[in-house]
């Protein structure tokens, strides 16, 4: 999908300017979630590769919540494709996944299990169904088999 651009390039760089990194919407929506079921959890440890937005050290887990945009949800409507530089937005998109895949590997090398979860399945089912799941991984005891399967996605 290609996404061609209605503004100006000053406003398009002072709008991307204003994207949050961390506590954005849909993390703190599964935040809440996940605290009204009753788990306790820290916030973007930086002591973690990735820093996880949500870490619960109890059960040795990490949760990222990840936009379909920037982290590029395989599928997903939510994830096209600037039409203007798309050689910058290429590199970075693939930084970007790169950089994801680090991660997870490095996390699950480390005894870590870790948890996907995506911008649109928080649309599309709520946080409270996305928690809901979460914590049933998380009791469930899923371990993690293989380098392969180094993560669980929702």
């Amino acid at each position: 999908k290609v996404m061609a651009d209605i503004v100006d390039q000053a406003t398009r760089s002072r709008m991307m300017a204003r994207i949050k990194g961390i506590n954005t919407r849909p993390e703190i929506a599964l935040r809440r979630a996940l605290h009204a079921l009753g788990l306790r959890f820290r916030l973007h440890a930086k002591q973690l590769p990735g820093r996880p937005d949500i870490v619960l050290p109890r059960w040795k887990a990490v949760i990222f919540v990840h936009g379909c945009f920037w982290h590029r949800h395989v599928g997903c409507r939510y994830t096209t494709q600037p039409a203007t530089r798309s050689d910058f937005w290429d590199k970075k998109f693939a930084a970007n996944i790169k950089r994801d895949k680090a991660n997870i590997q490095y996390l699950a090398d480390a005894g870590w299990r870790v948890l996907i979860v995506w911008e649109c399945e928080l649309k599309e089912r709520g946080a409270e169904s996305v928690a809901s799941d979460a914590l049933l991984w998380l009791s469930s005891g899923y371990e993690i088999g293989s380098k392969s399967n180094a993560a669980r996605i929702l």
